[in-house]
């Protein structure tokens, strides 16, 4: 039994509690044995709300974000080896490139990776701005 020591209106009194059997505790007050019957404690249910998800971002025209996949890039076409977000484009409208030359920064996976002109040429388009999200595939740039 635990024993407690409670002075209540100025009156001393000694409280031993006993066994607890489900709901009934077995209470000793100045010597005078009581069953003390305790509130059972409802059990608390814990209610979780998912967010919902939202819907895909668009342009200020209606148009999806993430570019689609050109049905045939061209020959001289360089392409995004990879989904992710135009970082930068380094080259414009009809500059002479090599093929080591990087024409575009691709951010994907939180990794920048340098898209190269994969052979010499000259630049007639640019099919992509910075910020733009693009697919595995999307032609990224035009080259003569």
């Amino acid at each position: 039994m635990k024993e407690y020591k409670y002075k209540i209106n100025g009156n001393n009194y000694t409280v031993a509690v006993g066994d607890i059997d489900e709901n009934v505790a077995q209470v000793e007050v100045n010597g005078v044995p009581y069953k003390v019957e305790l509130d059972r404690a409802k059990p608390t249910t814990v209610k979780v709300q998912t967010p919902r998800p939202s819907a895909a971002p668009r342009t200020a025209t209606g148009e999806k974000v993430i570019a689609s996949k050109p049905a045939a890039a061209g020959a001289g076409s360089v392409v995004a080896p990879l989904p992710g977000v135009v970082i930068s484009v380094n080259v414009k409208v009809g500059d002479t490139v090599s093929a080591a030359d990087t024409v575009v920064v691709l951010e994907a996976m939180k990794m920048e990776n340098s898209i190269r002109a994969g052979r010499d040429g000259k630049v007639t388009a640019i099919n992509v701005n910075a910020g733009d999200s693009v697919l595995e595939g999307t032609a990224l740039i035009t080259l003569e």
